[in-house]
């Protein structure tokens, strides 16, 4: 059984995926309400996402989330999940992701990808076939940038000549390259020796290929003189925790058949049906795709990530109204309660002082009543004085 060497870390990956038919305005504020409440139950980190289009994933602007949640919030890390760099310029994302460093204090990160949804890269007038080339041209550029470099760089998509960025970032914020399925991800990570999100992990493909993306990591680091961490290692999984695993169940009638059946329009999913929520929820449970169920299912599910792989910094519930939002809110609120403290170490201490005092066998009750009765005999004998 795989341990990790440090405390495990958790977190939230924000698409986000709103049902169709409820107020937007709404659903954009439900979003900042759940980084408020992973902020008090020590959740370490919150990663947001940009789309353009389909409806479901309404947020244009991680970084307008980020800057309003920054201002919510203490403790929490905030994350690009992902910016998608061909729909930018590198030198004007690369500003503004440096102020944001600069308003929340160095609670910034990073994250970075090629874009997923057809229909944005198609408004844009990007062909997909040339996404991920972009993305590796434009963070090239953003990384030189970060470092305090003048950059000139010609591409056939954007232009920067004499460019260096008026401010320094605050700090040396988290930056992670978004990877699913192909080494492509890993690569790029390893290559310029920064983070790794792996969307697809709990995937079955994903998870037997978890070690070999870690591998591809370390290898193209080494090539290019680079150290990476597993600390800076993130892994992607869906998960619901519930008191019960009828109660799991019940919630998901929310929205788990509309969900899946919405990503199945913008990824396979492998289902065949999405009219049965029992059916959805056996094969994500068997399937290791994901966690519907109760607190020690959740603890199940994480340990498996972490044999799969070896081991990582990060483990990030991929966030969905599949159930209503009050119990979505119970759901985070019972793995940090339940689940988070088997990997963070913080269950050891308290369990074996409670040992201590049920091996003193009654010793401290004993102790007690001793000291009481004492007490009464000494205030008796003043009385008599």
């Amino acid at each position: 059984m795989a341990k990790h060497e440090g405390a495990l870390r958790f977190g939230a990956f924000i698409p986000p995926h709103h049902k169709v038919g409820l107020d937007p305005t709404i659903g954009l504020e439900n979003d900042l309400t759940l980084i408020e409440h992973l902020d008090r139950l020590g959740y370490a980190e919150a990663w947001i996402g940009e789309h353009h289009s389909s409806g479901v994933e309404t947020i244009a602007s991680p970084e307008i989330m980020i800057a309003v949640a920054s201002q919510r919030t203490r403790h929490i890390k905030l994350g690009t999940g992902v910016s998608s760099l061909p729909y930018h310029h590198p030198f004007v994302l690369a500003d503004r992701i440096v102020q944001l460093d600069h308003v929340t204090r160095g609670r910034t990160m990073f994250g970075v990808g090629p874009g997923q949804l057809l229909q944005d890269a198609t408004m844009l007038g990007i062909e997909p076939s040339t996404q991920r080339p972009r993305m590796e041209e434009a963070l090239d550029v953003m990384l030189r940038l970060f470092a305090g470099e003048t950059v000139t760089e010609k591409t056939d998509w954007f232009t920067c000549q004499d460019a260096v960025l008026q401010l320094k970032p605050y700090s040396d914020f988290d930056i992670a390259v978004a990877g699913a399925i192909s080494p492509s991800g890993p690569r790029l990570a390893g290559k310029h020796g920064v983070g790794l999100l792996s969307l697809a992990a709990s995937d079955p493909t994903g998870t037997e290929r978890l070690a070999e993306h870690w591998s591809i990591v370390e290898s193209e680091a080494t090539a290019a003189g680079h150290a990476v961490s597993r600390e800076n290692w993130r892994l992607l999984g869906p998960m619901h925790v519930a008191e019960t695993r009828e109660q799991a169940r019940k919630d998901m009638e929310y929205g788990l058949c509309w969900l899946m059946e919405s990503l199945s329009q913008v990824t396979m999913s492998g289902l065949d049906r999405f009219d049965d929520v029992d059916h959805i929820i056996d094969y994500l449970n068997e399937t290791g795709r994901g966690s519907i169920g109760t607190p020690d299912m959740a603890a199940a599910h994480v340990q498996r990530m972490l044999d799969a792989s070896g081991g990582f910094g990060c483990f990030l519930f991929r966030d969905s109204d599949f159930a209503a939002f009050p119990a979505k809110l119970r759901s985070y609120q019972l793995f940090a309660e339940e689940v988070a403290p088997r990997f963070t170490g913080q269950l050891a201490a308290t369990q074996a002082s409670n040992q201590r005092v049920k091996d003193s066998g009654g010793a401290g009750a004993v102790a007690t009543q001793r000291s009481q009765e004492e007490a009464a005999a000494r205030y008796a004998a003043q009385q008599r004085g």
